[in-house]
């Protein structure tokens, strides 16, 4: 896999806090917007016991290949205080993932969402569109316009793609050898999905089991590649994920036809062993499992198969 050898930057600048948020939230109400059953989800949150929503992550899906790739998001995030937290890669799916940890910010103890509480930590996917056929390739490669990935946050805020829309035999094709890379080439850069950090919302929902039989028991399709419960080896990351909706999409040739869309997931971190005796009120985010599992990951991802 290509190494990622990204600009690193450690301090929040002074006066940005407000303009980052404002970013994210943007994001998030284009995510809303354009996809009801996420919308539908995250509202039940909401509402149940009058929880207070945090975020654990926001996820994104790139195309490595002329500046789209991931550091076409990454280098506005890391000018505003995010760092390099770790990568994966996935070589079965040629692809490769990077996450970002939000800068320090001062949060109250009860703070919660994107104004009043912690930052969500990044995650950016991007396909190796290199080690695609050539056939996928010129496909991918004839869409994507010269420096067009340096538009990739704006893309993002107004969930409009930078380049055409495809055509349907070109998506469908892409869709033989890649779903990653037909979902991106149809949504681009809006998000993938959203994760609620489980272990700071209240009552109810601050068991991720209780959110597991909560949303079964409403009907909602949940995403059982490798078990509806996906638990990291050491115990510690705890993750639900449901299955994307299925969107009408029309083409650039007219056709319509639909294609999974964006979708929800539930992260639980648990406390590390060398915290455990901790009064909970004590209790802070670094005491908590960190970084991502490479198997739930892989799991996490079939969320918006085209086959499901």
């Amino acid at each position: 896999m290509g190494s990622l050898d990204l600009p690193y930057v450690s301090s929040f600048k002074g006066g940005s806090e407000t303009f980052l948020q404002n970013v994210f939230e943007s994001i998030l109400k284009t995510y809303l917007r354009k996809n009801p059953m996420a919308k539908t989800i995250w509202e039940l949150v909401k509402s149940v016991d009058n929880e207070k929503i945090s975020y654990d992550h926001f996820f994104f899906r790139t195309f490595k290949v002329d500046g789209y790739g991931i550091e076409s998001l990454s280098s506005f995030f890391m000018d505003y205080g995010y760092k390099v937290g770790g990568r994966l890669d996935f070589p079965k799916k040629k692809v490769q993932v990077l996450w970002l940890s939000p800068p320090d910010v001062h949060v109250p103890d009860n703070g919660y969402g994107i104004g009043n509480g912690l930052l969500p930590r990044l995650v950016i996917a991007e396909l190796l569109v290199d080690e695609l056929s050539r056939e996928s390739q010129e496909i991918i490669r004839k869409y994507l316009k010269p420096e067009g990935g340096k538009q990739a946050v704006l893309s993002s805020i107004l969930g409009s793609l930078i380049w055409e829309k495809p055509t349907s035999a070109d998506f469908n094709q892409l869709a033989k050898e890649s779903e990653f890379a037909a979902w991106t080439l149809v949504y681009g850069y809006t998000m993938n999905h959203l994760a609620f950090a489980v272990h700071r919302l209240k009552h109810r929902f601050s068991d991720i089991k209780c959110v597991k039989e909560y949303f079964e028991e409403k009907g909602f399709e949940l995403n059982k590649d490798g078990g509806v419960l996906k638990v990291s080896q050491d115990g510690l990351l705890l993750q639900v994920s449901a299955m994307s909706e299925k969107l009408v999409v029309e083409f650039a040739d007219g056709v319509t036809q639909t294609v999974p869309a964006s979708y929800i997931e539930f992260v639980e971190r648990l406390v590390l062993p060398q915290f455990k005796d901790m009064p909970r009120d004590e209790i802070k985010e670094f005491h908590r499992r960190e970084g991502l599992e490479q198997a739930s990951a892989y799991h996490i991802m079939e969320s918006t198969s085209f086959t499901a």
